[in-house]
């Protein structure tokens, strides 16, 4: 078992040097959507909190890095722009050997945002 990346930098850094620049291309899209976004690890993921509330956390893995939260409402709302891209009810992948999406990206990240700040 690998060791716990304590922040989002080490998570990163942890990564072979491809796959971190790929990493560090979705964490900007995704802080430049969430701006004053607090950044953590949870779940072993980076991790993006607005008012203390979880947005959206990614992660890497072989072959993609996938975008995680209760994304069944965005996954519905963009079927057509998601059409090239493995999704479940809460996750998004994306190829590792692709371009990063990053307006796609930041728009997924402001819907549940969004999504997130109606919850109580």
């Amino acid at each position: 078992m690998g060791r716990v990346s304590q922040s989002v930098d080490d998570y990163i850094d942890a990564q072979p040097a491809a796959v971190r620049a790929k990493l560090l291309r979705l964490r900007k899209a995704i802080t430049d959507a969430l701006p004053g976004a607090d950044e953590e690890i949870s779940y072993g993921m980076p991790t993006y909190k607005l008012g203390g509330k979880r947005v959206i956390y990614f992660a890497v893995w072989k072959d993609h890095y996938a975008l995680y939260g209760s994304m069944g409402r965005v996954v519905a709302e963009l079927k057509d722009e998601l059409a090239g891209y493995e999704t479940a009810k809460g996750t998004i992948k994306f190829p590792l050997a692709g371009a990063v999406p990053v307006k796609l990206i930041g728009r997924i990240a402001r819907m549940r945002a969004k999504e997130v700040s109606k919850q109580p």
